[in-house]
């Protein structure tokens, strides 16, 4: 079943269910894989759908640092609450060491050997993780301490 498919599905789920919080994070998701299939004129692919709804999350991120700065806690609960709800539709996250291995692997590939190689190497380490959520910070670290920036 595509991605698509099952966000409708678990939408209609919802609304028999009575379950208000969840049903507007469905309705959200959907009108946002939906906006993008208008911008791009064709339905999307799963990967894509994985992209979507992977800025959906970094958007609440985003959101709960700002609420939270601004001394609005309700709103950032708020946010905080939806991102369990989204990431039930995205794969695992990338962890720690399948990081570690995925950096030194680049980095033979690539041949770094200096900080000003990061980029390459960073790209190439986001390539591998294509579609799954990964974070770009702890990454970007891992990067640095190898390359002995």
């Amino acid at each position: 079943m595509k991605l698509r498919d099952q966000i409708n599905a678990d939408l209609t789920a919802a609304m028999k269910a009575r379950e208000p919080e969840r049903l507007g994070v469905l309705r959200m998701m959907k009108a946002a894989v939906k906006n993008r299939e208008i911008e791009l004129i064709r339905e999307l692919e799963d990967s894509e759908a994985l992209e979507v709804l992977l800025s959906l999350v970094k958007q609440r991120r985003d959101s709960i640092e700002q609420f939270t700065r601004g001394g609005r806690p309700e709103l950032a609960a708020k946010e905080a609450a939806e991102i369990p709800v989204i990431e039930a539709y995205l794969p695992a996250a990338v962890g720690a060491g399948e990081m570690d291995e995925a950096v030194e692997a680049v980095i033979a590939a690539t041949g770094a050997a200096s900080p000003r190689d990061m980029g390459k190497v960073m790209k190439g380490c986001m390539a591998r993780f294509a579609g799954r959520p990964v974070d770009g910070a702890a990454l970007s670290e891992r990067v640095k301490a190898k390359l002995g920036a």
